[in-house]
């Protein structure tokens, strides 16, 4: 493949060889210990050549319901299609989303019903404490902190992110996870939604792979979302699966099966057996990895305990609270902007262009806040549990509990 360096420097002078670039081992210890001991995917592509937000989209349903990017009024009125979470639901089984700043699941309408409130959790608070109480739900999903500041600088690994804070993270994650007493039926999946612009010299797989619900993207490129997008490094950690494992091309379900994004939410469908249709005609497609959880007839009792410490930042300077946003940064204050009911005010198109780093981080905290805390407020009034709470602006001077009200769907 070709065509990283000329489009990385015409983004800005001496960017070419940041995207040629890469990590020794010993610059990521955590990754390099867990790829050792467990198991690594070579061949996991993001599901669509596209940014963060759509891709992530597919992890949880097969589809970005034709987003290429941010998309306004879905990000207003969330975007509608079904999740792995409702599948799980509709299946009596549970599932749970630990935070940090904003959990960007919020983009999907129907996490936003008052039923699945409860299963949003902070993660300081409840994490550790779920896992030490082996109570973690069936399906968890792990958020990083999106924004970068002083007190609680970003673990996301988004450029200019600090990586050394992203590596502390998943070694927090997993050792929780080790010392869980659930630990023996886990399996941790580690990946990334896209590639970030940087080099990979194998393909994207272009032949065969199907448009997940037959919408065509909109002009003036009309993608037909039939393609992958680059490679993503991906683990995949459980007792159940012997070290040094490297997971190769799939075998099916079709000879052009790949593992993708919507791989998640297909092996999730198999490993519980759920009787819930596939989302989207991509999760019917994509490989699944649940037959590497059977090829032990007992888990590990090896696995580590902890992981290497990590005592180098990879950046020079620390958290920059009066930087710009990011596009995904922008997207995450719109979607706060939902949450809090500043989208009806005319200032809405331009919320978080304006902002900076430190402001926006304050600005979306404030809105998850006040959004779980007025759902909990309707779940005890006796609200139906499919409605959706509504909130009125907190832009202006109307932000007493009284401000809101509740829209059934």
């Amino acid at each position: 493949m070709n065509g990283f360096a000329q489009q990385a420097e015409s983004m800005g002078e001496g960017m070419s060889k940041t995207v040629m670039s890469g990590f020794k081992p010993s610059r990521l210890p955590v990754y390099s210990k867990l790829a050792n001991e467990f198991g690594v995917f070579d061949r996991w592509f993001a599901s669509v050549p596209a940014s963060t937000q759509p891709n992530r989209f597919y992890v949880h349903s097969a589809t970005s319901f034709v987003a290429m990017s941010n998309v306004r009024k879905d990000l207003v009125n969330g975007f509608p299609q079904k999740t792995i979470f409702d599948s799980l639901d509709e299946n009596g089984l549970s599932f749970g989303i630990y935070y940090q700043n904003i959990p960007a699941t919020l983009f999907f309408k129907s996490l936003r019903k008052l039923k699945f409130l409860i299963k949003f959790h902070s993660y300081a608070l409840k994490f550790r404490l779920h896992a030490r109480l082996g109570k973690l739900p069936n399906y968890v999903v792990v958020e990083q902190r999106y924004f970068n500041v002083n007190l609680f600088p970003a673990n996301d690994d988004h450029p200019s992110h600090d990586v050394a804070l992203g590596q502390k993270f998943v070694k927090e994650v997993y050792e929780i996870l080790r010392s869980s007493p659930q630990w023996k039926e886990m399996a941790l999946l580690i990946t990334y939604d896209e590639h970030g612009g940087l080099y990979d010299h194998v393909p994207t797989p272009v032949s065969g792979v199907p448009n997940p619900d037959g919408i065509v993207g909109p002009d003036p490129y009309y993608f037909k979302f039939n393609r992958l997008g680059v490679r993503v490094p991906t683990l995949l950690i459980s007792p159940w699966i012997d070290k040094s494992t490297v997971i190769h091309e799939p075998t099916g379900p079709t000879p052009f099966s790949q593992f993708e994004h919507s791989s998640i939410p297909a092996t999730v469908k198999k490993l519980f057996n759920l009787n819930s249709n596939f989302l989207t005609k991509r999760d019917v497609w994509a490989a699944t990895f649940e037959n590497y959880f059977n090829l032990r007839s007992t888990p590990r009792t090896d696995c580590p305990e902890t992981l290497p410490e990590v005592t180098t930042s990879l950046r020079p300077w620390g958290p920059k609270e009066d930087a710009i946003l990011s596009e995904f940064q922008v997207e995450l204050v719109q979607l706060a902007s939902q949450l809090n009911g500043d989208h009806v005010l005319k200032s809405y198109p331009y919320i978080g262009k304006s902002m900076r780093v430190g402001e926006a981080n304050q600005y979306v905290e404030n809105a998850v806040k006040r959004f779980l805390e007025a759902g909990r407020a309707a779940i005890r009034a006796g609200a139906n549990d499919s409605a959706i709470v509504t909130m009125r602006p907190s832009l202006t001077s109307r932000i007493e509990d009284r401000s809101q009200y509740v829209e059934a769907y």
